[in-house]
C-alpha cells in the first residue's frame, strides 16, 4: 500500500482533519495536504511524530504490514 493512502487512510478513520495534522506536525492544512497528495515526501521527523500521535509502527504507516502494531511494541 501507498504510504500516502496509509496516512490519509489511518487520519479518516480517526476523524481528523488535515489542518488538525498538519499542526501536529508544525505545517499549515496546505503543508500537510502536500504529503498526502505526493507533492512533497514525508520526513522521518514527521513520521515518528505521526507514530508517536497515532501510536502506531513506522511500518504500519509506510505500508510495510498490514497489522496495525502499537508505536510501543518491541
Amino acid at each position: 500500500m501507498d504510504y500516502r493512502k496509509r496516512l490519509r487512510d489511518v487520519r479518516e478513520d480517526r476523524d481528523l482533519t488535515q489542518a488538525a495534522l498538519g499542526e501536529i506536525l508544525g505545517k499549515s492544512q496546505q503543508g500537510y495536504n502536500h504529503i498526502e497528495a505526493g507533492r512533497a515526501e514525508l520526513k522521518i521527523d514527521d513520521l515518528v511524530k505521526l507514530c508517536r500521535f497515532y501510536n502506531l509502527s513506522a511500518d504500519y504507516l509506510i505500508g510495510l504490514t498490514d497489522i496495525p502494531h502499537s508505536y510501543h511494541t518491541r
